[in-house]
């Protein structure tokens, strides 16, 4: 049987990056995120892997449809999985989630560290806003954070996930440090710039990937297979009834039972027949 691979999800937000890591078969130690509301979408997709895996789908089906609450559906869930995610700010409260990665790992290793910090100071609508407050913003620097914990759990990779303008932020200061900062914690690094279009999204939204290696290990940055496509918005829509202006009433069904191209890949519907807009 092959060990999973364990991992953190640093500035883990709604769990977009844990979701794909999970879905390739890696196991989430923990998810790390300040914001209350995002913690409670990472638990929710806790609950939905959980009880996928255990055949158990139409518990968390009855909670989309309103049949139960989000407390009777993490009820379901075992504590420890609920556990990994911590709420709590990267920087201000580095101690106290040290101690619970601590836990939850036991003796465990860490082998990768994900995320990507808030974007805002290196993104060119961010700077625009900020004006003459960019060089003072603390955002500028959480890439110092994130490595504290490669510092600390030293995994064998990481990936770190930002907006292009990284790369010339502070007329490329913030990036070429941030490069000798990694080194000097004993990694290679390597990045890409990509667009989630090229892998099914259906917007052309462009990331700077950094993949970063401990130095003993013989590695090189992967060639990600695209996506040939031409899925746009309304495919994503095609299979909801229409909706005029002033439209009040929670959608409770699909105009359509059969699935175009796009919906099966992404698998959105996941064999489901109704529609929901009520998460409590």
């Amino acid at each position: 049987m092959t060990k999973k691979l364990n991992y953190i999800d640093l500035f883990a937000g709604a769990g977009g990056l844990s979701e794909g890591f999970t879905r390739a078969g890696y196991n989430p130690v923990a998810h790390v995120e300040k914001d209350s509301s995002a913690c409670f979408t990472l638990k929710t997709r806790i609950a939905y892997h959980y009880l996928k895996n255990n055949k158990r789908l139409s518990e968390y089906y009855a909670y989309l449809k309103g049949e139960t609450s989000r407390k009777e559906l993490y009820e379901k869930i075992p504590q420890e999985l609920l556990d990994s995610v911590i709420h709590a700010s990267i920087g201000k409260d580095n101690k106290k989630i040290f101690k619970q990665i601590d836990t939850l790992k036991g003796r465990q290793k860490i082998d990768f560290i994900i995320g990507g910090p808030p974007c805002q100071a290196y993104s060119y609508i961010g700077r625009a806003a900020l004006k003459n407050r960019i060089k003072t913003d603390e955002r500028n620097f959480l890439y110092r954070e994130y490595g504290k914990f490669l510092k600390k759990y030293k995994p064998k990779f990481f990936v770190f996930e930002n907006v292009p303008g990284i790369k010339t932020a502070g007329n490329g200061r913030y990036y070429k440090n941030l490069r000798r900062y990694f080194k000097m914690l004993g990694y290679n690094l390597d990045d890409r710039l990509v667009n989630a279009y090229d892998f099914g999204v259906i917007q052309n939204r462009e990331r700077l990937i950094i993949i970063g290696w401990k130095e003993k290990i013989k590695f090189k940055y992967p060639n990600f297979s695209k996506l040939n496509h031409t899925w746009n918005r309304d495919h994503i829509f095609e299979d909801l009834p229409s909706i005029k202006p002033g439209h009040a009433d929670p959608l409770s069904y699909y105009s359509k039972k059969e699935l175009n191209d796009y919906l099966l890949h992404t698998e959105i519907r996941n064999g489901v027949d109704f529609v929901t807009q009520h998460i409590t």
